[in-house]
């Protein structure tokens, strides 16, 4: 009798790591939209150089899946999850973009301050970055769209930043033709409230359009040239 149950226990084993994998579940977390499909993160989940359907349960290795799927510049975080019955989910995280750079090259930059392609799925309303942008250094406008996309107003507003060649930074925005110059990141909190400020009075007094620059690089004052 043990011999029997033995027997059946193993060809049972033998069954369930031999049975084949089935069509990967794939969910998106988050709120974003989709830079990346279905169809090209299941083209991702290969092993072997085989696709994951076409193999047993019991070769697939979840940690080289994962590395395949968070090597691709589109997602933040992927983890991969094999059920006893061999359905394979895979939960993915998207990047989430807060800038876009026009330069020589397009691109976006994310939340993270990192590289992230464009997609040919859907394209991201974010500030336009235009200038002096080279991707191995993306720390100063990335601090500088980090700030935009934390601020209900600036987010609102802003549509285009320019990094200089000296790494100072101009903006504008929407549905105004002045620019404005911050200059370093020094005092950023300040330099942006008082920009708020100077926004609210001429808004109110209406003479926003009377400008052509609008200068905040001095913490203390804004300095505004006329038309």
């Amino acid at each position: 009798m043990l011999l029997l149950i033995g027997f059946l226990f193993a060809f049972s084993k033998h069954r369930n790591d031999n049975r084949k994998v089935s069509k990967p579940n794939i969910e998106f977390v988050g709120e974003n939209k989709l830079f990346i499909t279905e169809a090209t993160v299941s083209k991702l989940l290969i092993q072997n150089q085989r696709p994951v359907t076409e193999q047993p349960k019991e070769i697939i290795d979840l940690n080289e899946l994962e590395t395949a799927l968070n090597s691709n510049p589109m997602i933040k975080k992927a983890e991969v999850f094999i059920s006893v019955n061999g359905e394979l989910s895979a939960e993915i995280e998207q990047k989430r973009p807060i800038a876009r750079v026009n330069t020589n090259a397009s691109y976006y930059i994310d939340d993270q301050g990192s590289y992230m392609p464009l997609s040919s799925n859907y394209a991201a309303r974010v500030p336009l970055v235009i200038g002096n942008i080279k991707k191995n250094d993306l720390e100063t406008v990335f601090q500088f769209a980090k700030a935009v996309d934390e601020d209900a107003f600036l987010k609102k507003y802003v549509i285009e930043i320019r990094q200089n060649d000296d790494k100072t930074i101009d903006f504008k925005i929407r549905k105004s033709d002045f620019i404005v110059h911050l200059g370093t990141l020094e005092k950023l909190e300040k330099k942006i409230n008082n920009f708020k400020a100077f926004y609210q009075k001429a808004l109110k007094d209406r003479i926003l359009n009377n400008y052509k620059l609008v200068n905040l690089k001095f913490d203390k004052q804004v300095i505004c040239t006329k038309i």
